[in-house]
């Protein structure tokens, strides 16, 4: 080989060992700007395990035992069936809702089995799941059914005397007593199926009597380790977060600031680190860091960084700037849970971007205490927006907030009819499962003249021929052709419910007329359904999913 080309082939063996040494560097820089060195650039890897070990952590220790959704059960008495109802009960059940009912009223003399026997009375069974990590007093869905056999031929206009909930399987026997029952019985009438008037729903009727707890079970039962465990809880989030009731069990109560947020909770107790030093604190921090830009599963590392707590926020604060949005929000929604306001701008940003697969993420993350002086700004803001989801998600946080942007009142004792003025689309929104509500967007929205309306069994009218300078609310009598009552409303649809389903008006106020006809949740949603599809009123008419229950 002559000389020439040997110097060839060392210069291309140089040139390859350059580009190696470069290629290595520029990673070492990389990682030098995720860690904190610089802001963070790098978001696309296969992902990448922690340099060592960082330290024992909790679910290492103990299983996590958390409380799942509870099937719940018992039976009742549904009042106000003006004649629907029936006297047909087994024995047992009879026996049982004599006792209870007397325990409830004891000294009101009613005669309970008299009470059974009425056909404007019908027992029934009820069902609900209770929600997993219950908090005291949290309401929840029921449902109504009368009993198979019986000759109760319809549940609706019923109201469910207070009634008590038990597990599944359990009734008959002494058990704990899970939550009661009670309200107004709720009969679908705008779903597809037919409506079964024996089956009904008593929306956010059911009550949870005591919280829910859940338990960490050590695999290795030492007081020493269950102490150091319940310590670190309380450390970080709060005193009574946390109570070792023996070497093998501690307890927890969820802290009041993750209500809504429970399962959160649930995974930072588990990604919890059960030692801690400056040292060891800070390298965590860093490795957990360049995990979330880098790796794929940044749900893990997000979380280790938020239950690290404040002392991670500045270099969680790098990744704002990163090029991924995924890192991006992540990193936002984890400072602002750990009471840093500096993320909002990112988590507004991302909220209000149509093309962004983060928009309900980034809106659903405020809700927080931290965001609680930033948030209405954005939340009124995407009350504009075109996407109804995105409308819908920002009223239901804004409701949490009690915000002005919408105003709430109650009609009767069965729902609350909300106005939302900040909206440029006129839509009709009626939930059917939880607290039961009329949400009026782009409020206030007026019927045309010249309309026509009749419920489905012909007993409520409402009419208006053209020219007339009000609406004409008829309510006639169910089982006669006689009228019940006649009033009048303006053609505003927020007081067309009000005059509809406002109590009737008693002897002393009726030679003043107003109040009004007594008409059902579910029959005014039907009337309001049937207004938007005859275009009487120039909006969309939304209802929400019914409960899942059974």
């Amino acid at each position: 080989m002559t000389r020439r080309a040997e110097r060839h082939i060392i210069v291309m063996r140089m040139d390859v060992i350059g580009r190696k040494i470069a290629f290595v560097l520029a990673a070492l820089v990389g990682s030098c700007l995720i860690a904190g060195c610089g802001r963070a650039g790098v978001d696309k890897s296969k992902g990448l395990a922690p340099a060592k070990d960082l330290g024992t952590t909790i679910e290492s220790l103990a299983e996590i035992v958390t409380p799942e959704s509870i099937p719940v059960e018992g039976y009742g008495l549904v009042a106000g069936l003006s004649g629907t109802g029936s006297a047909e009960c087994p024995p047992q059940i009879r026996a049982y809702l004599v006792r209870y009912i007397q325990t409830q009223l004891p000294q009101s003399g009613v005669n309970v089995e008299k009470l059974i026997n009425s056909t404007d009375t019908a027992v029934v069974q009820i069902e609900a799941v209770m929600p997993a990590v219950a908090w005291k007093n949290q309401y929840f869905d029921v449902k109504v059914t009368a009993l198979p056999g019986t000759r109760t031929t319809s549940l609706e206009h019923g109201w469910l005397y207070t009634a008590e909930l038990k597990a599944r399987g359990t009734f008959g026997i002494t058990t704990r007593v899970l939550a009661n029952a009670e309200g107004s019985v709720f009969a679908d009438k705008i779903g597809a199926a037919a409506t079964d008037n024996r089956v009904g729903y008593v929306l956010a009727g059911g009550k949870v009597l005591s919280q829910q707890r859940i338990s960490l079970e050590l695999r290795r039962p030492d007081f020493r380790t269950a102490s150091r465990i319940r310590n670190r809880l309380n450390e970080r989030f709060g005193l009574g977060a946390a109570e070792a009731v023996s070497p093998a069990r501690i307890e927890l109560m969820v802290p009041a600031k993750y209500r809504g947020r429970e399962q959160r909770f649930i995974a930072m107790v588990r990604a919890m680190y059960l030692d801690q030093t400056p040292e060891i604190t800070k390298e965590r921090i860093m490795t957990l860091v360049k995990e979330l830009a880098v790796s794929q599963d940044k749900q893990t590392s997000e979380i280790a960084l938020e239950t690290i707590g404040s002392a991670s926020i500045d270099k969680v604060g790098v990744l704002l700037s990163s090029s991924n949005e995924e890192v991006r929000f992540r990193a936002a929604r984890c400072m602002l849970s750990l009471g840093s306001q500096q993320s909002m701008e990112t988590l507004r940003q991302i909220a209000v971007d149509k093309n962004s697969a983060y928009r309900l993420d980034a809106l659903r993350a405020m809700a927080v205490p931290a965001a609680q002086d930033y948030a209405p700004a954005v939340l009124r803001r995407l009350l504009l927006d075109s996407d109804f989801n995105i409308k819908l998600a920002a009223y239901e946080q804004l409701r949490e907030l009690d915000d002005p942007a919408l105003t709430r009142e109650r009609i009767g004792r069965s729902f609350f009819l909300e106005q939302i003025a900040q909206s440029r689309e006129k839509v009709i929104f009626v939930s059917r499962s939880g607290q039961a509500r009329i949400a009026i967007f782009g409020a206030p929205i007026l019927c045309h003249d010249d309309i026509f309306v009749q419920s489905a069994e012909g007993d409520i009218i409402l009419n208006a021929p053209a020219g007339q300078k009000y609406i004409s609310l008829i309510r006639k009598h169910p089982k006669r052709p006689s009228v019940i009552a006649q009033l009048k409303s303006s053609f505003e649809l927020a007081d067309i419910i009000r005059t509809l389903c406002e109590e009737p008006s008693t002897k002393a106020e009726s030679a003043g007329g107003g109040r009004g006809l007594g008409v059902s949740y579910a029959e005014v949603i039907a009337l309001l359904k049937q207004m938007c599809e005859k275009g009487a009123v120039e909006a969309q008419f939304r209802p929400g999913p019914l409960p899942k229950i059974g």
